[in-house]
């Protein structure tokens, strides 16, 4: 049985989102969770709903994608228990896990080649949480909401 991962974007990160899933579904069980076409869609709604899937334990991690990767990276991290971090390289994405545990992922459709956006999701599928002092350093972030 392959292991799941989640996918989503809006129309901005859609072709990079198809690319992805299909480079991914040879060794997961890749859960698209929309958009479904380049037609205009609201990204808050697309990556807010696929973040609830991260935390009601459908997937255990998400891959979100938007033109830019900021709007999503914004509207993931409103979400209490999402930690979404934007990555534009593989030392980022590497560390968003080792340091931050961070269970989203976010780039930019419209910024990131093919390679180079799976290249950073490898890396960042491969790389465990270290826990020691940054656990106790999540903790400290979770202590700061509203």
């Amino acid at each position: 049985m392959k292991p799941k991962l989640g996918i989503a974007s809006d129309h901005g990160g859609f072709a990079l989102k198809e690319f992805l899933r299909k480079s991914l579904e040879e060794s997961f069980e890749v859960v698209d969770y929309g958009t479904k076409s380049e037609a205009s869609v609201d990204y808050p709604t697309i990556i807010g709903d696929a973040c609830r899937k991260v935390l009601a334990g459908e997937v255990p991690r998400l891959i979100a994608l938007c033109g830019t990767g900021i709007g999503a990276s914004i509207a993931a991290n409103r979400i209490p228990g999402i930690r979404a971090a934007l990555c534009h390289d593989e030392f980022t994405a590497e560390m968003s896990r080792r340091h931050n545990n961070a269970n989203v992922i976010v780039l930019g459709g419209r910024v990131l080649g093919t390679d180079l956006a799976l290249r950073i999701v490898q890396k960042w599928i491969d790389t465990d949480f270290e826990g020691g002092r940054h656990e106790r350093r999540l903790g400290l972030v979770e202590e700061q909401k509203p």
